[in-house]
């Protein structure tokens, strides 16, 4: 018999084959209750052990399950609702085009997509006919019907079925499996482990969203396929809300923003995921590395440059050679046979500092510090602008110390990292521990050195009350537990942003064998904490320019003050405001264009520039300037001094006056989170 407790507490015994909707005419609970009036109140899903599954769910053979209904309407119960929207459109497809061939079709963020491959390619002028085509399969409501075969049966069926790409995954993919399951709705049959809803009739409202390219299985060299996108909600309200905030996404794309404000390029004859940075874009990162720069100082390290390659040995060493084998460019074989990498990490490189002589523990903690570039290669369907790149700069710093420093320095990390967040807005977001998952084999080090490495960083951070805090296995690095910081940006949107890694293992003897003296004059391994506040200077200038939607605040906006003379008369005055101005250290700019003050004004605005200075006659007599804020507009004339003075003021301070609003956004938009 299964034993199930029910959201309120209640448990109750059910023979072992019993599947979730056998319970739905027993379970008494509030949860439970249906009322045929209202198709809302009958549930849709089910959280078995907290996990989403289908109605058609088995229960578990031992132990006591924990169960909670899903209806329509759950937040919940999305990702089963849009899993069935992408086999709706999967099967829509299939009506309207021939010898369509399906790849994979699961939920992503808060859409879904489908990989396959059609007679002919999917323009958006077909997305109307296909959504018209999900929207008769939707109103006729068949049953989603899951039915188990054994492997062999299973290849059979797809070879049946014309799918040869799913026959090669049960072949591949999914060769230890003994049984598979199929979801069949109608004529559509596809290979699917779900779960589904019961029928499509609780799919509130849906919109196909775009095309793009896809390889099979992400591999470049294997057949071309297109991934058609969508999204699905309960009610046409959240649909609107999400369409409209994509919207606003688009608007704000730094890839747009950063043409139209000269602030990065890129070019296919220097290569794909290689940013070129145009001068004012330079001058947001100089801001941005100036900052961390100064902080580094005051918080005690040690500039350090590196080399942009390395040998293979080194990284086979460090263990990123096996595990990043993937992500790397191919090795640099020289002619006496030696093989060097485009350096992946800049932390093995750190480490032959670091051993370069004998340490005693007098010198620890020794931080150093050094914006270093490295490079992974990215395949082609996943660089996008400024955020997923091949070549990077990482604020990067490493962290020598001894195991009883090992929590004060996490903890400066942390404080570090979170004034950074400060100065630029970023007020919303929460601390992910990323802990190794103990069933995978990815992990360097015995688990000793991992649970005590582990228990460090979330005795700190819980000590520090960071939002969040909640181990997550599975997110570690191979080298060690790790502090996330995932910043929601002003569109709502999670991006992994800094970041603070505690590793025992670089050092061990097994790695590269870390040394320092200790005050009983014998030898101990020191412990390794990788950090970077900002991560990607790339990433990070690319989430800032969407975050501020261009309107960079004044201590970082590449051109902070543009001075605007009247007319040609009072252009010498117009200098000597833009001097004296340049002597605080601010940047300014000057329009001397034979153009009107509106003009002139309306330019500046498009520029993004958070300041105008305004000079005329009257102003030149009276020693003042007329000051134009970017988003508050006029503010009038004030004396040349106390303009110099405020403007001063707020840029040595690094104020953000005007902080970006969040919206009110229905789900999370495509982002990507990892460094």
């Amino acid at each position: 018999m299964s034993h199930v407790r029910f959201a309120d507490g209640v448990v109750r015994e059910y023979p072992a084959t019993a599947r979730v909707a056998d319970l739905l005419a027993t379970a008494a609970t509030a949860s439970g209750k249906t009322d045929r009036k209202d198709p809302l109140s009958r549930p849709i899903a089910a959280l078995l052990n907290g996990k989403p599954v289908g109605l058609d769910a088995v229960l578990p053979a031992e132990g006591t399950a924990t169960l909670d209904w899903l209806h329509a309407g759950d937040a919940r119960a999305l990702p089963v609702m849009r899993h069935s929207a992408a086999h709706i459109m999967a099967r829509a497809v299939m009506r309207l085009f021939a010898g369509v061939e399906l790849a994979f079709g699961p939920t992503v963020g808060h859409g879904f997509y489908y990989d396959m491959r059609a007679s002919r390619p999917i323009t958006d002028d077909d997305l109307p006919a296909i959504e018209a085509e999900m929207r008769k399969i939707i109103a006729a409501d068949e049953a989603f019907e899951r039915v188990e075969v054994p492997r062999d049966k299973a290849v059979e069926i797809v070879r049946d079925l014309q799918q040869p790409l799913k026959v090669e995954h049960i072949e591949t993919g999914l060769a230890d499996q003994p049984t598979l399951s199929f979801y069949r709705q109608g004529e559509f049959v596809d290979l699917c482990r779900g779960p589904h809803l019961p029928s499509p009739g609780s799919i509130g409202a849906f919109k196909l969203t775009s095309i793009a390219g896809a390889y099979w299985k992400g591999d470049a060299s294997r057949e071309q396929l297109q991934r058609l996108y969508g999204t699905a909600w309960f009610t046409q309200q959240d649909l609107d809300a999400h369409l409209s905030a994509m919207e606003e996404a688009r608007k704000r794309d730094h890839r747009v923003l950063g043409k139209q404000l000269d602030l990065f390029t890129t070019s296919p004859l220097v290569g794909a995921g290689l940013v070129l940075w145009m001068p004012k874009g330079a001058t947001v990162r100089g801001v941005l590395e100036s900052f961390v720069r100064d902080e580094l100082a005051m918080r005690g390290y040690q500039p350090v440059y590196t080399p942009h390659i390395g040998k293979v040995d080194l990284y086979k060493i460090s263990g990123h050679y096996p595990y990043y084998a993937e992500s790397q460019f191919k090795p640099i074989v020289m002619s006496d046979d030696e093989q060097y990498l485009l350096k992946p990490m800049n932390c093995p490189h750190h480490t032959m500092i670091y051993k370069a002589r004998p340490r005693s523990y007098k010198e620890l903690p020794l931080r150093l510090a050094e914006f270093g570039t490295v490079y992974r290669y990215e395949q082609s369907g996943e660089l996008g602008g400024m955020t997923r790149v091949r070549g990077f700069t990482q604020d990067d710093a490493h962290i020598f110390c001894m195991p009883e420093q090992v929590e004060q320095e996490v903890e400066g990390c942390i404080e570090f990292t979170l004034k950074v967040l400060a100065s630029l807005a970023f007020e919303n977001f929460r601390v992910r521990l990323g802990f190794r998952d103990p069933s995978s084999d990815k992990y360097v080090g015995p688990p000793q050195r991992w649970d005590e490495a582990e228990a460090a960083i979330e005795r700190v951070a819980r000590r520090m009350n960071l939002p969040g805090c909640e181990p997550e296995p599975g997110e570690a690095a191979f080298y060690g537990p790790k502090i996330d910081f995932i910043v929601n940006d002003s569109l709502g949107r999670e991006w992994q942003l800094g970041t603070v890694q505690l590793d025992y293992n670089l050092p061990s003897a097994e790695r590269f064998d870390l040394e320092y003296i200790g005050a009983d004059n014998g030898r101990h391994k020191p412990v390794m904490i990788h950090r970077a506040p900002l991560g990607s200077m790339e990433r990070f200038v690319g989430v800032l320019i969407e975050h501020f939607a261009g309107a960079f605040p004044l201590w970082l906006a590449p051109e902070q003050v543009r001075v605007l003379p009247v007319s040609e008369k009072s252009e010498g005055y117009a200098r000597q405001v833009e001097t004296r101005l340049k002597a605080v250290g601010l940047r300014v700019g000057i329009d001397l264009a034979a153009e009107k003050l509106g003009a002139k004004i309306r330019t500046a605005q498009l520029d993004m520039i958070p300041y105008m200075i305004v000079c005329g006659p009257r102003d030149e007599a009276a020693g003042t300037v007329s000051v134009r804020d970017r988003l508050d507009g006029d503010e009038g004339a004030m004396s040349l001094d106390a303009a110099v003075e405020r403007l001063r003021n707020e840029h040595a301070q690094r104020t953000v006056r005007h902080k970006p609003k969040p919206l009110a956004l229905a789900g999370e938009l495509p982002s990507r989170v990892d460094l």
